[in-house]
């Protein structure tokens, strides 16, 4: 592990687990793990540029389609790509054009970039997800194979049992918490050579089970507010992420923006933005991550 490494980019390729969700911040958008893994990694080297291309709900082809020739397109030294979840969490799943597009992003984004970083995602323990654990797995065999192949770095989430406890879940049961997230920042961060700040992988302290009552109100709740508006997305052919683009996404040009530390010198994580041309040239202020 080298743990002098420097890193000046960072392109976030991906869904919702990517775009931040439900790490939730007090003006409504989102962090998540690749903001905060930015701000780290900002902290570390002056000039450091960072851009999220992902945009919750989006199928592997979607990513492949809009994010993928527009992240190799901005040649950054760390690329980020998490897909084909969604897909496999879908009734009707053809994980034969799943594994094509997959392989069609990593063969494009690993000789754009110095560093392909590809996930494992995590799994929520329930039975929710069981039922499409035998897909997930396939996907991340498949992920296995793809990084061995074209030299890229996997981080396994789902094998760490930590990230499956529910109470790093929010209410939806698909995405993580603040807390999750900032695990999952910790684990890509270390994943590249960083010097680990915490342990990740620790459990949670042990705390006495929800009552019943409890658990039923909890999963009346979940139903009403997110399992059945997500079914009528599906059954309508609707995302979550219709009319929506990346943080750093120009659609009137059609490619990605850099931002960059709003000053160089921080000793912590960055927490103010601005946003620059390609070349450089700043463009206007973006506040937050």
């Amino acid at each position: 592990m080298d743990i002098n490494a420097s890193y000046t980019s960072l392109v976030a390729v991906g869904d919702s687990f990517t775009e931040g969700m439900s790490d939730l911040l007090p003006d409504g958008s989102y962090r998540g793990w690749a903001d905060v893994l930015a701000a780290r990694l900002a902290a570390r080297t002056p000039g450091f540029r960072y851009a999220n291309l992902a945009v919750r709900g989006k199928l592997i082809a979607q990513i492949v389609d809009e994010q993928v020739e527009v992240a190799a397109a901005m040649r950054a030294d760390v690329v980020t790509l998490v897909g084909g979840l969604n897909d496999t969490l879908r009734p009707k799943c053809d994980m034969g054009m799943v594994r094509g597009r997959l392989e069609e992003a990593v063969e494009r984004l690993a000789p754009s970039c110095g560093k392909l970083v590809l996930m494992r995602s995590p799994g929520r323990n329930g039975p929710v997800l069981d039922r499409f654990r035998p897909r997930m797995e396939e996907l991340f065999a498949l992920v296995d194979e793809l990084a061995a192949r074209h030299g890229a770095v996997v981080v396994d989430l789902y094998g760490a049992p930590a990230l499956g406890d529910p109470r790093l879940w929010d209410v939806d049961r698909l995405h993580l918490t603040a807390e999750g997230h900032r695990r999952v920042a910790e684990a890509v961060w270390q994943a590249l050579g960083l010097p680990p700040e915490s342990d990740w992988q620790a459990p949670l302290p042990v705390s006495a089970p929800a009552r019943w009552a409890a658990r039923r109100v909890e999963d009346v709740r979940f139903a009403r507010q997110h399992l059945l508006p997500w079914i009528g997305r599906r059954l309508t052919g609707r995302s979550s992420g219709d009319g929506r683009a990346g943080a750093q996404f120009d659609a009137e040009l059609g490619r990605g923006f850099w931002v960059t530390p709003e000053e160089d010198g921080w000793t912590a994580p960055v927490a103010t933005w601005r946003q620059v041309e390609s070349g450089g040239r700043e463009a206007r202020d973006a506040s937050g991550s």
